[in-house]
Formats: C-alpha cells, sequence, structure tokens
C-alpha cells in the first residue's frame, strides 16, 4: 500500500490534528512530506513530536523512515521499461503466455481492492448526467485509453469531447467548460507534466471536476482532481499493463448505458441509422464517379 493509500485509509478514525496533517499531506502529496519536519509543523500547526507519533502509527520507524517511502515511491512512478526490465520476472520461460495469462488473471481479481463500488457509482453518475460535457485526455500512451472510452460514450450520451493531440488548441476546449462539467484525465508511470497543467487549469480556473485514472503511485496531477481512481499496473515484465485500466473503462462504459437504457437505445438507433444512410450515400457517389 502506498503511503496515500495509508493515509486515507486511516482518516476516520484520525483525531482532529492527525486530521488536519493528513489533508495537508494529501494536498500536495508527495511533496508536503518531503520538507522539513520542522517546516511541516509549521505549515500545519502540528508538533514535531505528534508529526512523529503520526507517522509511527502509520507504520514507520519515524520521519526519516516516512520520507524514504516516498522518495521510492517517487522513483517508482518514473521508473521505465528499461528499469522495469532489470527487475521483470518473465525470463524465456516456454510457456510464458500461460504464466503471463495467470497474471493477469490475478491483477483483475485485485481490481476490487483498488477501486471500490462507490467509487463507481459516482463517476457513472457524473459521467453518465446528460446535463454535464465531458472532456477527455490522456497521455502519450494513455490517450488511446481516453479515445476508447470517447468513442463509446458518443454513442451513449452527446456532450462528449476528446481534446486534440496538439496542446495550444486546449484553450479552446477549457473555455467552453463549465463548473458542472466533467474532465476525464488519464496519466500513468512517467507521468506527462502536460497532464497535471491540464488538470490544474480545468479544476482552477473553470472550477469543473476533474476524473483521474491513474497508477497507484498516482500522477502529479492528482492534487488537482475531484476523483482519483489508483488502478495496479504491474504484472512483473518491462511492460506495464492496461488490462485492469480497460477492465474498469468498459465496467464504467456499461454502467453508464445503463443508467438510461431507454436514452441509450434511442441514441445507438438513431445513430446507427445515420451511419447507414451516409455509408449508403458514400457507396453510391463511389459508384456514380467510377
Amino acid at each position: 500500500m502506498t503511503v496515500d493509500n495509508e493515509l486515507r485509509t486511516n482518516l476516520a478514525s484520525l483525531t482532529a490534528g492527525q486530521t488536519k496533517l493528513a489533508n495537508a499531506l494529501l494536498a500536495d502529496y508527495p511533496f508536503a512530506g518531503l520538507q522539513p519536519i520542522q517546516q511541516l509543523a509549521d505549515a500545519t500547526g502540528v508538533s514535531p513530536p505528534s508529526i512523529s507519533r503520526f507517522v509511527n502509527r502509520l507504520g514507520f520507524g519515524g520521519f526519516s523512515d516516512f520520507q524514504h517511502a516516498l522518495i521510492e515511491e517517487l522513483r517508482a512512478g518514473s521508473r521505465s521499461p528499461r528499469d522495469l526490465r532489470a527487475l521483470a520476472d518473465d525470463g524465456n520461460d516456454a510457456c510464458f503466455l500461460d504464466n503471463y495469462t495467470h497474471r493477469a488473471a490475478d491483477l483483475l481479481r485485485r481490481l476490487p481492492e483498488a477501486i471500490t463500488q462507490q467509487q463507481m457509482d459516482s463517476v457513472a453518475a457524473l459521467l453518465g448526467d446528460p446535463a454535464r460535457n465531458i472532456y477527455l485526455r490522456g497521455g502519450r500512451i494513455s490517450d488511446s485509453i481516453a479515445r476508447f472510452l470517447s468513442v463509446h460514450l458518443h454513442q451513449i450520451r452527446p456532450g462528449v469531447h476528446h481534446l486534440a493531440d496538439e496542446s495550444e488548441l486546449w484553450p479552446d476546449a477549457i473555455l467552453q467548460m463549465r463548473r458542472r462539467d466533467v474532465a476525464v484525465l488519464f496519466d500513468f508511470r512517467r507521468y506527462q507534466p502536460s497532464i497535471s497543467r491540464l488538470a490544474a487549469a480545468i479544476s482552477q480556473d473553470r472550477r469543473a471536476q476533474v476524473i483521474l485514472i491513474t497508477d497507484k503511485w498516482q500522477s502529479p496531477a492528482a492534487r488537482h482532481c475531484s476523483h482519483v481512481i489508483a488502478l495496479p499496473i504491474e504484472i512483473g515484465t518491462a511492460w506495464d499493463t492496461t488490462l485492469g485500466v480497460l477492465a474498469v473503462i468498459e465496467a464504467l462504459i456499461v454502467t453508464v448505458s445503463e443508467q438510461d437504457w431507454h436514452s441509450t437505445e434511442s441514441r445507438i438507433q438513431d445513430w446507427d441509422a445515420l451511419r447507414d444512410r451516409l455509408s449508403d450515400s458514400g457507396s453510391s457517389e463511389s459508384k456514380e464517379h467510377r
């Protein structure tokens, strides 16, 4: 479990002073916890001895151990396939596919530990609300998942917008956002600063809700997001897996479509009819020009 998960897990049982400290650590995670203990004490109004007792309660031997854990998380969040290959357990197994599918199945079984049904329901309610426009964007690789989600949402409901590849075009979309709207961002380790800047602009300038889909080390964009879904991506090879991410996205697609199936069915019916008309028209035109 990462430090931020430890903090969130213990929030309900903390004293008022400890809650204040935990919220301060989460608000600027992980950087708030990397400052000297006296500086953290001055910023939160919690004494250094109380901070030490708090990190002891979380299971750390002291504040230096706490900071070491945060530093290790930062390192893990920046690992490349080259770094992961040195730690990989794939080898030259003649039965690698069988081995890999077992790992994948284990990862999928652990998904309910990473995202609760309450989180799923909250996010699905936002994505399915017809009064809200939805904006999506991912990183260099994860944007393929953002596109996948946007294609399905387009068929379920109107008001879905996938942000352009060129970041210089993002201001146009951001300026259209209203407070009730929702942005869904994807960012996994080797995080992209542009996604964090995008999340900050949306949350601070437009006050729109931002949903972040990330990994357990969490993109720096998390500090600007109202909903953070941190999913497992490690599978013991040089390459992280998107299996868990896609499973959650597909579950969201089904849930959103079922919220108002009558409306979803009607839109798909109209969508398919138009697609067929346009396709037939295109075929006729093509034959006429031959």
